[in-house]
């Protein structure tokens, strides 16, 4: 019996510790560190840090416009990579998006939702001009040529994938992070697909009153 005993708490006493090591993982670490100005606001880890996402970019906007990350992130930004043929994932994230952005708006915080296409053949500047006025008033759209949306995709180390099909009507496997970009700052944090609007909103907030 009392090594029963003994097994029953050592297990009780190996669960507790494992709990603690999980808070311990997913909680930030107090105090916030000095030398990083948005340590408060952060909800998420990178690893490598958040200077290994982001940088230089070069797309064509809308108009026909050859741009680069400056002239798309002159705001504070979210930025999801996805395509307009998308049947259900994308619409449903940059509509969140757009949620948050107005949410931001109602705090008197003008941020611009940002969408950059992974499906360059059939995404022409015509088609993602359709698809942003549908989806904001604010919103910006690019594409580009295969090695300019390859670069992008590499720098916000997105993934995607054209299925295997006979017609045009291929799907794109591709991931759903939306990334927070700041004008001077550039990438500073990341929202995953089950993120609400209010969150985004908030966490966006707090980045840009801290920047």
């Amino acid at each position: 019996m009392t090594n029963m005993k003994n097994i029953v708490y050592l297990s009780a006493a190996s669960l507790l510790i494992l709990i603690s090591l999980t808070y311990l993982a997913t909680t930030p670490i107090w105090p916030f560190n000095k030398d990083d100005r948005f340590a408060q606001c952060r909800n998420s880890k990178v690893t490598g840090g958040s200077g290994s996402i982001g940088g230089k970019l070069d797309l064509i906007s809308t108009d026909g416009r050859a741009v680069s990350e400056v002239e798309i992130f002159s705001q504070p930004s979210l930025v999801y990579f996805g395509y307009t043929f998308c049947p259900d994932v994308c619409p449903l994230h940059v509509s969140r998006n757009a949620d948050a952005v107005d949410l931001l708006d109602e705090r008197g915080i003008q941020t611009t939702p940002v969408f950059i296409s992974v499906d360059p053949s059939r995404d022409t500047p015509q088609v993602l001009t359709e698809f942003a006025e549908m989806i904001h008033p604010r919103m910006l759209a690019y594409t580009g040529s295969e090695e300019q949306i390859r670069a992008a995709s590499k720098a916000y180390k997105t993934y995607y994938k054209k299925q295997e099909s006979n017609d045009e009507y291929y799907l794109v496997d591709h991931s759903t992070i939306t990334y927070l970009v700041l004008p001077k700052y550039g990438f500073v944090e990341f929202f995953r697909a089950d993120t609400s609007p209010e969150i985004m909103a908030e966490t966006t907030a707090c980045f840009v009153e801290n920047s």
